[in-house]
């Protein structure tokens, strides 16, 4: 479905917008209240397509509000009509500033676009870190040169195209790693204001609107790697040649070590349908799977090197992983033909000429 803005004569009346939403969507109800049926207008809107979300807005405050209620996100979710977008931060080498890419991942608008919006304390901040949760996007922590190492925490609502200052870390930290996990984030590790290691771990509880701090029980100097799964969150930890694995469940608030198999490739990951996908980049560019059955990573296939551009990020939309590398150079991997096919793996690929300059420092996708 898409919509078609017919162009308005002279004579029409634009008062309370009524003409403005026929041009918009002819033979179609002006306002909610104008079909008795709430079942029926729930869907209607839900099955517009996400690219024309930014039109319905420019209609009323009031379309704007019906795009931004969970009762709409609710009716889109349980009809099946989630659309999924990928989001990219990323650090501008010409001219040393944060940008903010956004990717409609159907294959006939497959084209990274730039985000125009992002704050200006965002652009500025290096070692931050980019995670999602519901339908925001988090941009956590980060240092400046004027100002520091910081604990400010900014979203970005992605259904209202809206962002934010949100409650502060509960301590200040740069380059670290963070993680998403049922409602809330967990942020472990990095530098603190004197560049030090930071020895705690912060929990974001999305209900409550709280940070709590917590002591780390193991060591965060080493962390390489932070991994949610299975309602845990895995820990990679690299000690010169020996590598090691912990594992924190939220139910216990325990962290204790785990098989060591589990950590001895590094590199992004991602999960579908609860099997692990790594990509290992320490020799070429390969997937790789955990196989729980067994407890040992085993190897998909490879990706052409000149492709991916490491280093990368892994996103996953249904049962294709996304493989964006550095210039945001993309490729794209069905699973269940990687799973099936042995050598290089079958995969498409796509990248703009105008993100040369492009480093990736995350992207996360969000489902509206």
């Amino acid at each position: 479905m898409s919509f078609h803005i017919k162009p308005l004569q002279n004579s029409q009346s634009l008062d309370g917008g009524d003409n403005l939403r026929r041009a918009l969507i002819p033979h179609r109800p002006l306002s909610l209240e104008h079909h008795n049926h709430g079942i029926f207008w729930k869907y209607y809107w839900g099955i517009v397509p996400r690219r024309n979300h930014h039109v319905l807005r420019c209609v009323s405050r009031r379309w704007n509000a019906v795009l931004c209620s969970e009762e709409w996100i609710s009716c889109r979710q349980k009809n099946n009509l989630e659309e999924t977008w990928i989001y990219a931060l990323c650090r501008d080498n010409a001219t040393g500033r944060n940008c903010f890419y956004v990717l409609d991942p159907e294959p006939a608008r497959r084209c990274w676009k730039l985000h125009r919006d992002i704050p200006t304390q965002c652009s500025k901040i290096e070692g931050m870190s980019l995670e999602a949760l519901g339908k925001k996007l988090y941009f956590l922590g980060g240092r400046t040169f004027a100002e520091g190492t910081t604990d400010k925490v900014y979203s970005y609502d992605a259904s209202a195209n809206k962002w934010e200052e949100g409650v502060p870390m509960s301590s200040a930290r740069c380059y670290f790693l963070s993680a998403s996990l049922g409602k809330k984030l967990y942020v472990v590790g990095g530098k603190e204001e004197s560049l030090a290691d930071q020895d705690s771990w912060d929990i974001y509880d999305s209900h409550s609107n709280s940070w709590s701090s917590n002591k780390f029980s193991m060591p965060a100097d080493d962390i390489a790697e932070i991994i949610p799964l299975d309602d845990k969150i895995y820990t990679i930890h690299k000690v010169w040649n020996f590598p090691y694995a912990g594992i924190y469940d939220p139910l216990r608030s325990r962290w204790n070590k785990t098989n060591n198999d589990f950590a001895s490739y590094c590199g992004p990951t991602i999960v579908i349908d609860d099997n692990l996908y790594m990509l290992d980049e320490s020799s070429g560019t390969r997937l790789m799977i955990w196989r729980k059955s067994c407890e040992e990573w085993v190897p998909l296939g490879r990706l052409s090197h000149q492709l991916t551009q490491p280093p990368c990020q892994l996103v996953a939309i249904g049962r294709k992983i996304f493989v964006v590398g550095q210039g945001l150079h993309t490729v794209v991997i069905d699973v269940d033909i990687a799973a099936k096919v042995e050598g290089m793996l079958v995969s498409s690929s796509f990248f703009s000429k105008s993100n040369s300059n492009l480093s990736l420092i995350s992207c996360k996708a969000i489902s509206i």
